[in-house]
């Protein structure tokens, strides 16, 4: 599969052209040819013989920018200037910023917001506690915290490395839901170390997102903050990633007109997403799973299932069939494939052997367990975690309403009706009007779509049935 040009690759070159003949649409002839996209042109300047140029590129990596460059500098009369990465730019000085919400113009002002009046109120919640969700930023805020030991797809990056991922989810936590959220980048791996800090930190905060924390660790991790703390403890790359999957597969279901109870579903991957949509799977009907890893099958009587209580719990939970064997072998006549382990393991012919009416989720990021090209000749519905292929499967579609609705609700925990609840609001963002093979799950920016999954998780909260 080949990478298509993209804005993550986005640069900006500045050039001086002669002012005459056709330098200009040779700039962007030079362009096409070396396999990038011109996205915008501007003159920024001009004299009588040279123009200044500055040309906006999509490309398809690093080495292809620094191509089509090199391409540029051979065109006669003209001379590359200022080469900008348009990426790089968006994160210089970071993302986000704290700002104030009230006005400190006077000494009166400053007198109610800071010492002496803000000491009133800190007695107050001396005295009473439980006022500091509507006294303090605890009413809005959750911290965002890694270790920095499985960042996207680049893997043990640190804490440092990881810092630009966490300001976006931060950014993102605002701009869909209002929730205000900060990274809080751990300089440790230790399991109990970072359940300490944490609980240490949580008393300014309505909730904890954990995010990029490695497997296992991250089971015991968010297991023992959860019943360790009064507020909602969630891990995105688990919870938020079997949300969306069950969402996107219950359309799914709907466009080739089969049900969850019915299906026999294959994963590939038993870690921390894995595992996570295995269990939202089974407590939304799913009967019939068989996952397997990289050892192939995972069933009851592979030796290492019987120590690994989180394996163990799979092997006990799935493969009704009692299938041994490859992934391959467990995929033939299985109508639904969800992944989320690596690249390339399956090809067009093995989704040739599922069942008629295929759903293929192939969710390893950048590439994914199958070209997607090759699902979309034998299965009916292909999604995958890419933002160049129909059906993202992507966690900003769960996260920003899930903690909507939970600070709203005041909840202390994340419950699988929680989980449930917001994969139906999202799933219902798509009418069946709209719903075809190649839309399963609504944009990130529909705009009702926080708000309804909000609603959803603040509705299963108090037991009340879903709208």
């Amino acid at each position: 599969m080949s990478a298509s040009p993209s804005v993550s690759y986005s640069i900006t070159v500045r050039l001086e052209a002669p002012s005459y003949g056709n330098a200009v649409s040779g700039i962007t002839r030079a362009v096409e040819d070396a396999g990038g996209v011109v996205t915008g042109l501007d003159v920024s300047g001009s004299g009588r013989d040279r123009l200044r140029v500055d040309v906006t590129i999509a490309a398809s990596s690093e080495e292809h920018s620094r191509a089509i460059t090199e391409e540029l500098s051979k065109i006669e009369g003209v001379e590359v200037g200022k080469v900008s990465d348009r990426t790089f730019l968006m994160h210089l000085g970071g993302k986000i910023e704290m700002s104030s919400k009230v006005a400190l113009r006077n000494r009166d002002e400053l007198s109610m917001a800071y010492t002496p009046g803000v000491a009133r109120v800190s007695l107050a919640l001396a005295e009473n506690p439980g006022d500091a969700r509507r006294l303090t930023i605890k009413r809005n805020t959750v911290a965002v915290v890694t270790d920095g030991s499985a960042v996207l797809g680049l893997g043990n990056i640190g804490p440092i490395a990881a810092l630009p991922v966490m300001e976006g989810k931060a950014a993102l936590f605002k701009q869909f839901a209002g929730v205000d959220a900060w990274p809080l980048c751990l300089d440790t791996q230790d399991t109990e170390e970072i359940i300490k800090v944490v609980k240490a930190i949580a008393p300014g905060f309505a909730g904890i997102n954990l995010e990029d924390i490695s497997a296992p660790r991250c089971f015991e991790i968010e297991r023992r903050l959860r019943q360790e703390l009064d507020i909602p403890v969630f891990h995105d790359d688990q919870h938020g990633t079997a949300i969306v999957v069950l969402a996107a597969l219950t359309n799914a279901l709907k466009v080739v007109g089969k049900k969850l109870q019915d299906v026999r579903i294959v994963g590939s991957g038993a870690g921390a997403a894995g595992t996570a949509i295995l269990k939202l799977l089974i407590a939304a009907g799913a009967t019939d799973i068989t996952v397997a890893d990289y050892h192939g099958v995972v069933h009851a009587g592979r030796d290492d299932t019987h120590g690994d209580g989180d394996l163990r719990w799979v092997a006990e939970h799935t493969n009704p069939g009692n299938l041994t064997g490859t992934l391959k072998e467990a995929l033939a006549g299985a109508d639904v494939f969800i992944g989320v382990s690596a690249p390339r393991i399956l090809t067009g012919d093995d989704i040739a052997t599922m069942a008629p009416g295929a759903i293929v989720f192939a969710l390893a990021n950048p590439e994914p367990e199958v070209d997607p090209d090759d699902a979309l000749a034998h299965a009916a519905v292909v999604a995958t975690g890419r933002s160049d292929y129909p059906n993202q499967i992507n966690n900003v579609l769960a996260f920003p309403g899930v903690f909507r609705g939970l600070i709203d609700a005041q909840s202390n925990n994340v419950t699988p009706e929680v989980l449930v609840a917001a994969a139906r609001a999202i799933a219902s963002t798509v009418n069946d009007v709209d719903l075809n093979p190649s839309y399963i799950v609504p944009s990130v920016f529909h705009k009702d779509l926080a708000k309804t999954v909000a609603e959803a998780v603040v509705a299963a909260v108090k037991g009340e049935p879903a709208q």
